[in-house]
Order: C-alpha cells, then sequence, then structure tokens
C-alpha cells in the first residue's frame, strides 16, 4: 500500500504536488466548475501549514506539445487558486507565455520560494515528455521537491511523466498519495468490497464498449443493475427489439446477452428503460416522441429514458443502502434530452443510501441538477473510478506503490 502525506516527514521541505485541475472553462475563459480545485485544497494547506516550499503542477485539456495556446494556459487556475488558498505568503505563477513548463521564469520563481510560498507551474502539457512519459522530463520536475506527492486521481490511469515515470525517481519515504486521492481510492475499495445492501450499479453512457469490463465485475458484486443511456440499446436489441437507427453495438449485442444471462444465474436484478424519447435526428430543434421501448420507428432514434422509465428505475432504488452512478441516462447536454439524468441524479440524491457518483458526464450531470452536495461521494475522475471498479490497476497508484 501507498504512503499518505501525513506519513511523511516533510516539515520545511520543498514539495512537488501532482494536482488535477483540469477544470471546465467557458469560451470567455471562466472556470464553470471549480470542485476539482476547491478538493486539492486540504492537501496544499497541510503542506503550507508545515512550513514547505509547495509547487503545483496539472495538466488542462489537450494543447499541442510545444506551443503556447493562451487558452490551454493554466493562468485562469492561477486566479481562481488565488482567490480560494488565501495563504499569506505568496502564489506564483511563470506567466510569460513562452509555452515552457519548466522555463527560466519558473526556475527564477522557484530559486526565490521561501516557506509557505507556492509556486504553480504552465500545464504539463505542453511539453511533449508528459504525455510520452518521459524520465529526462520527470527527472526535470524532480528538481522542485525534496517529496513527491499525487493528489491527481482523475489523471492516475494515465502513463504520463508526471504521473508515473517521476514515482520512480523517489524511495518510500519521500513520496506518497494526497489527501483527495487517498480518499478516493479507499472509498472505491472499501464499497466495492464491503457495501451496505441491498447495493445498486446505475450505469449509463453512450457505449457498452467502454463499460464492459465494469458490468462484468459489477455483476458479481451488485444486487441490481439499471442501464441507461445510449449503451441501453445494444442490450435491448440482444433482446430483440426494434430500435431504429439508436446508437447500437452490433459486435456486442451477443456480449450484451452473456451479461444480461450472468445477471439472471447470480440473481442480480436486471433494469432497461421500459419507454423512451425519439427524434428522427440529433438537434435541438427537432420533434420528440415519448414511446415504449418495442415501438421505437425506424429512422428515428433513442436520446433519452422516458417518463416510465424514471419512474420505474426510481422504484428500484427505493429500499438500496449503496448506489454507484457512473454514466448520463441521455444526451443530457441538450435540454430536449436532459430530463432522465437529472431525474436520475435527483432520485439517487434524495435516496437514504450511501451514494458514489463516478466523475467526468456524472459529475457534470448531477452539478446541472444542483444535487452536488446531497451525495455521499462525488469522484473527481470519470475514467480513473471506472478503471477501479473493473478492478484494473491504476498506474499511478502503482507507481507510489513501488
Amino acid at each position: 500500500m501507498f504512503k499518505t502525506l501525513k506519513d511523511l516527514e516533510i516539515d520545511g521541505k520543498t514539495v512537488f504536488i501532482r494536482c488535477d485541475f483540469n477544470v471546465p472553462i467557458d469560451e470567455f475563459g471562466n472556470i464553470t466548475d471549480d470542485r476539482r480545485i476547491r478538493s486539492a485544497l486540504p492537501t496544499i494547506r497541510y503542506c503550507i501549514d508545515r512550513d514547505c516550499k509547495v509547487v503545483l503542477a496539472s495538466h488542462f485539456e489537450r494543447p499541442e506539445p510545444g506551443k503556447f495556446e493562451e487558452k490551454y494556459s493554466l493562468y485562469p487556475v492561477y486566479k481562481r487558486l488565488d482567490t480560494l488558498l488565501k495563504i499569506k505568503k505568496e502564489l506564483y505563477f511563470d506567466d510569460s507565455k513562452s509555452g515552457e513548463v519548466i522555463s527560466k521564469r519558473a526556475l527564477e520563481l522557484f530559486e526565490k520560494l521561501e516557506p509557505r510560498d507556492v509556486l504553480l507551474l504552465e500545464n504539463l502539457r505542453f511539453d511533449p515528455g508528459e504525455t510520452k512519459d518521459d524520465l529526462e522530463f520527470a527527472k526535470q520536475l524532480s528538481q522542485f521537491g525534496e517529496f513527491y506527492i499525487n493528489d491527481a486521481f482523475g489523471a492516475c490511469h494515465r502513463k504520463h511523466a508526471s504521473i508515473h515515470a517521476i514515482a520512480s525517481l523517489y524511495d518510500k519515504e519521500h513520496k506518497g498519495a494526497g489527501f483527495l486521492l487517498a480518499k478516493e481510492v479507499n472509498f472505491f475499495h472499501k464499497v466495492l468490497e464491503n457495501p451496505s445492501r441491498p447495493f445498486v450499479a446505475v450505469v449509463g453512457g453512450s457505449k457498452v464498449s467502454g463499460k464492459l469490463e465494469a458490468l462484468n465485475r459489477l455483476i458479481s458484486k451488485v444486487d441490481k443493475i439499471i442501464i441507461g443511456g445510449g449503451m441501453a440499446f445494444t442490450f435491448l436489441k440482444a433482446q430483440g427489439y426494434e430500435v431504429g437507427n439508436s446508437l447500437v453495438e452490433e459486435d456486442l449485442i451477443d456480449e450484451a446477452r452473456t451479461i444480461m444471462y450472468k445477471a439472471k444465474k447470480n440473481k442480480v436484478k436486471f433494469y432497461l428503460p421500459v419507454d423512451v424519447v425519439v427524434a428522427p435526428e440529433f438537434s435541438d430543434h427537432t420533434t420528440v416522441k415519448y414511446l415504449p421501448s418495442q415501438e421505437i420507428p425506424e429512422e428515428w432514434m433513442g436520446l433519452d429514458i422516458g417518463p416510465a422509465s424514471t419512474r420505474l428505475f426510481r422504484e428500484a432504488l427505493n429500499d438500496a443502502h449503496t448506489i454507484m452512478w457512473n454514466g448520463p441516462m441521455g444526451v443530457y447536454e441538450m435540454e430536449k434530452f436532459a430530463k432522465g439524468s437529472i431525474k436520475m441524479s435527483h432520485y439517487i440524491a434524495e435516496s437514504h443510501a450511501t451514494t458514489i457518483v463516478g466523475g467526468g458526464d456524472t459529475a457534470d450531470v448531477a452539478a446541472r441538477a444542483g444535487d452536488v452536495d446531497e451525495m455521499t461521494f462525488v469522484s473527481t475522475g470519470g475514467g480513473a473510478s471506472l478503471k477501479l471498479i473493473e478492478g484494473e490497476e491504476l498506474p499511478g497508484i502503482t507507481a507510489l506503490e513501488s
């Protein structure tokens, strides 16, 4: 098992913290959801309180390596962090727009750091070495800290230099997990290994292929599975229904049948939408109909679960003691097709169960529905949380343990 921040003797040292500040930003450069920044604050403040010199690093989106683009700069994160952190000392940021992570200016700022000062580096992905897991780039990053702390759960499933290669440069006494990362891993492990029952998994999203391993593992863990989103149509097709132009992964129809068979064999109740919101095209201005799942017209496509499905799913959630939700129920980005996802979010939030929300789109739905504060736990990592559910080892975690 990895060490956590509290297990390390960091007092008065320089600490390099890998954060996940990959936050949504609108067309005007304003941060629309700062939960990931807020989630990192306990780890940062803990280091500041111990008179550390703190260096923060994160990726943001997918810029072209080696080229500075204003829209991919961490400058908006720096401004928000400055507001949230409220430190009496300095928060520094290299705003030279050089396109370099380890720029001359960044090194100058690092040299002048005093205890309790904080330096935020520019977007790690501006350097080609980050996504290549380049050891040389990792060595350059390691000069910013006697200790390495990984608090970027949302990026732990990626084998990148600041997540994976850099950890190999520190021994176990000088590397560990931040509070957020430790909390995420412990929470998922506890829920999957020893949940309060009935344990219900609500699984949505567009494709079965992205959730195949998770579904296969959940069947042996849960008491009920509720399926929504585009992936439901592959299961409906596997049951012999005609689904029109709805999204179907033809090559996974047999796999869908196998999953339903395993559920029946394990006495896991398996719920699919009984009605859907259908439209002739994927558009905000199109005509919509509410139809039973068996009656989707040939040229139409299902884009959300219908009202009867939401009522059915609500009944299925009524006795739940643990609910794990990963994936929206429809194309929630469009208002016409968002009702199913929003209602499911409300139902999950209103339940008396322990509720775990996977990151990414699922967390976005919960935020849009105004339910985040009502959930027991909202993960900061969609892809990483899915890999944990699948039982896969995350490169970021194994690197801390080795």
